[in-house]
């Protein structure tokens, strides 16, 4: 067992120079993305998640790491990347979050200047905020998650975000959304706002990363990148929803395709392909009355839908009935 943490702490100390500078500073890393950030298990469903914002741009590329059913990761303030998926690997050999951690740290030369936190598939966390990060600094774990924050305005920072995970209800998703907010609205990162990102992955580690990811949204930069993510959960959460819909439909489950498709519509109302989809799906079981005034919808807020109706009967996506597509595209 701890011959392999040794193995992957003689990696870290490869890796670490590479992201690192030796000029006038001694060595120390320049590379100062100075943030809020929080990783967290849901233990009602062993979902992992990570979220971050900070004055940076593309932080979610260097700061936010997670994959299913072994862990999450966010490494900040003067960051070493290697911390993200070095982590990963150690937590993925069975190492909990806290030996990750430790060896991790054991190989670094510039511990003063991280913060790193993690949270392991078992719902074990630790972080570590060096002496050296910037003020305002502050760090706080309990049952499950953990909060971080760097260069912040306001001392309450983590304070703030603290109530707001435990405060907040729903999916781990909308709770580390609302941690993200409640630090925002505290004062957050002194130098102002650029970038943002959420990561969420289920528990469930026999699955692969690209299914096992239910939420990674990134604000690259953006005046109001918090704000914008919020837009950009409920736009994913929408498309969760057709993506179970098209799932249903596969199985040939109409009816739960139809409630998805509905369920994704009424969160983006204004979103005219889903709108489509859904007049398309009520077609496909009979139910053409209810699918018109949808259609009507979807062609008043994009024309072209009327275009493509007539080439759907080819990919079986509408009935091969030549007067039901005439009375779709003549909808007025």
């Amino acid at each position: 067992m701890r011959s392999g943490v040794m193995s992957v702490a003689l990696c870290v100390c490869l890796a670490f120079p590479a992201a690192t500078s030796n000029a006038q500073d001694a060595g120390r890393p320049l590379r100062p993305v100075h943030t809020y950030s929080i990783v967290a298990r849901d233990a009602a469903t062993g979902q992992l998640g990570v979220a971050v914002q900070s004055h940076w741009f593309s932080v979610g590329s260097i700061v936010s790491w997670a994959e299913p059913g072994v862990g999450a990761v966010a490494t900040q303030s003067f960051v070493e990347v290697s911390y993200g998926p070095l982590g990963l690997e150690l937590m993925r050999a069975g190492k909990s979050a806290e030996q990750a951690l430790r060896a991790l740290l054991a190989a670094d030369e510039h511990t003063d200047v991280r913060q790193v936190a993690m949270v392991d598939a078992q719902g074990v966390v630790v972080v570590h905020t060096g002496e050296n990060a910037i003020i305002e600094a502050c760090d706080h774990k309990d049952d499950g998650y953990s909060v971080q924050a760097n260069l912040m305005l306001n001392a309450t920072v983590c304070d703030a975000m603290v109530e707001a995970y435990e405060s907040t209800e729903g999916d781990l998703a909308e709770r580390l959304m609302a941690t993200l907010e409640a630090a925002q609205a505290e004062g957050g990162d002194i130098r102002g706002k650029q970038s943002a990102a959420l990561l969420v992955v289920s528990g469930d580690r026999s699955l692969p990363a690209w299914s096992g990811r239910i939420f990674d949204l990134r604000i690259e930069d953006h005046p109001e990148p918090v704000k914008e993510m919020r837009r950009l959960l409920t736009v994913a959460r929408a498309y969760n929803y057709m993506n179970e819909g098209d799932e249903y439909m596969t199985r040939g489950e109409v009816e739960r395709a139809v409630e998805a498709y509905a369920a994704a519509e009424a969160l983006t109302p204004d979103n005219h392909e889903m709108v489509f989809w859904h007049a398309a799906t009520l077609v496909g079981i009979g139910r053409v009355d209810e699918a018109l005034p949808l259609f009507k919808r979807a062609f008043e807020m994009w024309p072209d839908w009327r275009t493509l109706v007539p080439r759907l009967p080819a990919s079986g996506l509408l009935p091969d009935d030549s007067q039901l597509i005439e009375r779709i595209v003549s909808v007025r």
